[in-house]
C-alpha cells in the first residue's frame, strides 16, 4: 500500500499541492465562508453544513475529505497515490489554521468575484502540481464508474447540487453569488493549467512550401514542421507546414507567407501552452 502512495512522489509536486491548498483556504476563510458563499465542491458544502450545524469548516472539510478518499481507494483502486492524500489533509489544515482571520470585504460581489479568482488559483496550483483537494474531485469520478456520465459532468452535477443546497439553506440570492464564485474559479483553474503564456499554431498549405519553410528560418528564426497531406478532392499528394509562433509574430508570418505565394491556404489556430526551444 505504501509503495503505491510513493508512486509518482516528488518534492515539487508536494510545495505545489501546498501552496495551492494555502491559497483555497486563504479564499475560504477570507472571502467566501464569512459571507456564505458556497461556491460548489466540498469546500462550498463545508460552508453550508456549518451555517447549520455550527462545525468549523476545517473539521467539515476532514469529515468529507478522509471518508472519500477510503472509498475512492476500494472503489476505483489505489491511483490515487501520495498526492491527492497530501492534498486531501493539507487543506483541511491551512483551513484550521486561517480560519481565526478577519475577512477582508463584506460586500458579497466582491467576496464572489476574488474569492472564486483565489479559489481557481490554489484549485489550479494543486491540479498542476498532479494532485487534488479530495472533496467531489473523487465523488465525481465514483459517480462517473456507477453511470453513464463523465467525470466532468458528475463534478458539475455535484457542484449545482452544492449551488442549490446553498440557496435552499441561505437565500436564491447568495446561490446566485455562489454561482459567479463558482464559474470565475473554473475560469481561472482552466487558465493555470493551460498557461498564462499565448502562441498561435499556423498549417500553411501552399505550392512554395519548400520556400516559406526557409523564410520562416530565417527571417523569424522559428521552426517549419513538413506534414504529409493529401487533397480529398484532387487527390494530389502536397505538403502541409505547421509553424508555431508569439502571438506578436503572427503578422509577420502571413506577410511572409503572403510574400512566396499569395495563394496560400492558411490557418491559424490559438495554443495555450508551448513548450520547447524559442518558448517557455
Amino acid at each position: 500500500m505504501m509503495k503505491t502512495l510513493l508512486k509518482g512522489f516528488r518534492l515539487k509536486n508536494i510545495l505545489g499541492i501546498a501552496a495551492g491548498s494555502l491559497l483555497s483556504a486563504l479564499a475560504l476563510n477570507l472571502l467566501l465562508a464569512p459571507n456564505q458563499v458556497a461556491p460548489g465542491g466540498a469546500s462550498g458544502l463545508a460552508v453550508v453544513l456549518t451555517h447549520l450545524l455550527g462545525i468549523p469548516v476545517s473539521v467539515l472539510l476532514l469529515l468529507i475529505n478522509i471518508p472519500l478518499f477510503i472509498l475512492g481507494w476500494f472503489v476505483l483502486g489505489p491511483r490515487f497515490g501520495i498526492n491527492t492524500l497530501v492534498g486531501s489533509l493539507l487543506l483541511p489544515a491551512f483551513v484550521a489554521l486561517t480560519e481565526h482571520y478577519a475577512p477582508v470585504t463584506q460586500d458579497l460581489l466582491l467576496a464572489a468575484i476574488y474569492g472564486g479568482i483565489l479559489l481557481g488559483l490554489g484549485v489550479g496550483i494543486v491540479f498542476r502540481s498532479q494532485g487534488t483537494t479530495g472533496g467531489t474531485t473523487l465523488a465525481a469520478q465514483i459517480v462517473h464508474k456507477y453511470t453513464g456520465f463523465t467525470v466532468g459532468q458528475s463534478l458539475l452535477g455535484l457542484d449545482f447540487i452544492v449551488v442549490a443546497l446553498a440557496g435552499i439553506v441561505f437565500d436564491a440570492e447568495l446561490a446566485m453569488y455562489a454561482l459567479i464564485a463558482l464559474v470565475i474559479s473554473i475560469w481561472v483553474i482552466d487558465l493555470v493549467q493551460q498557461g498564462l503564456s499565448r502562441a498561435k499554431a499556423a498549417f500553411i498549405i501552399s505550392e512554395a512550401s519548400s520556400a516559406i519553410a526557409s523564410a520562416v528560418l530565417e527571417q523569424l528564426q522559428r521552426g517549419a514542421t513538413i506534414l504529409d497531406g493529401r487533397g480529398a478532392w484532387s487527390g494530389r499528394e502536397r505538403e502541409v507546414l505547421l509553424v508555431v509562433v508569439s502571438a506578436s509574430e503572427i503578422s509577420k508570418l502571413k506577410a511572409l507567407v503572403a510574400e512566396q505565394d499569395n495563394k496560400a491556404f492558411v490557418i491559424v489556430t490559438e495554443v495555450h501552452e508551448v513548450q520547447g526551444m524559442g518558448f517557455g
